[in-house]
């Protein structure tokens, strides 16, 4: 196929890409691998003098990604104007193939400027009529992941008690979530990419793997964790994707949704690292995140008892 170290590709990959393209075998050119992801190889390539680049999914996806889902997100989204353009997705293994981002880099989660333009975004998102007709189920995707691992034990030894935890706010988020919309569910600040200077810069939202029906506040919960934000930071961030109107129970549903959104990463990410994948220091956020935002939600819902 293609690794960081090799730029030749297999004769069916670059067959697809003269048919999908209409150029001539020998037209795909300059193949350059580029940072493997935490989910797919990449790589970006030239054909007729337009840049593009190709998604591969890498090891595991198969089992976290429902590519027909992934697959009729973008058929549905394609006209947003802050979705990257896509010319081809295979619903089967989830091949991809869209343009090539030309000086595009992604958005900062310290720059507060910036994360309220990426607040605006989905704002926009959020706002939007459409359905998928799919739910992300943030506790059903917590029990799948888990599952994944097979006969193989959690690393945390608190888990058991973690997890239980977590799945006491499941009674209290079906009672107060807020109505479902369509959510890009990794909505984290790498996704929010940046293009052009000036007046012809412009902020996309790309890789719309995870996508599905959910609350707005998982989007939000999901670009803090990713961050690895603090207290000071998470509550900004509400404050702000709100506009200043937050209320005990948009605080409580919202570290209810981080604590979820975190067991489930680290969740996942353990199936990776059971496949040979490591993310060292981000596993252990997630998990800290699961930890001690279960207790703050607990607390908040306490105050709306009072």
């Amino acid at each position: 196929m293609i690794d960081e170290r090799s730029t030749h590709l297999n004769s069916s990959i670059i067959k697809l890409i003269s048919d999908v393209l209409g150029v001539k075998y020998d037209e795909v050119e300059n193949i350059v691998p580029l940072k493997k992801g935490m989910t797919n190889r990449s790589f970006s390539f030239v054909a007729r003098g337009r840049k593009y680049i190709m998604r591969i999914p890498g090891e595991g996806t198969g089992q976290l990604i429902n590519r027909k889902n992934e697959a009729n997100v973008y058929r549905v989204i394609k006209n947003f104007p802050f979705v990257e353009t896509v010319d081809y997705i295979n619903p089967e293994n989830g091949y991809k193939i869209s343009e090539f981002l030309e000086g595009a880099r992604n958005s900062k989660p310290q720059d507060r400027l910036e994360v309220q333009q990426c607040l605006g975004i989905l704002r926009k998102l959020h706002a939007q009529t459409v359905r998928v007709g799919v739910r992300f189920e943030l506790f059903e995707q917590i029990e799948f992941y888990e599952s994944l691992w097979g006969l193989q034990p959690s690393v945390f030894e608190d888990y058991a008690e973690i997890k239980n935890r977590v799945s006491q706010l499941e009674p209290f988020i079906l009672e107060h979530k807020n109505a479902d919309v369509l959510c890009h569910i990794d909505a984290n600040f790498d996704n929010f990419v940046y293009t052009g200077s000036g007046n012809n810069r412009r902020l996309k939202l790309i890789d719309w793997e995870y996508a599905g029906d959910q609350d707005p506040l998982v989007d939000i919960a999901m670009f803090a964790i990713y961050a690895d934000y603090s207290k000071e930071q998470i509550d900004w961030l509400l404050d702000a994707y709100l506009e200043g109107n937050v209320t005990v129970r948009d605080r409580a549903l919202f570290y209810s949704y981080i604590s979820a959104c975190g067991l489930l990463w680290s969740n996942w990410c353990q199936y990776k690292q059971n496949l040979g994948v490591e993310f060292g220091e981000y596993f252990m956020q997630q998990y800290r995140f699961a930890k001690e935002y279960s207790k703050r939600a607990m607390r908040e819902i306490e105050k709306m008892g009072d």
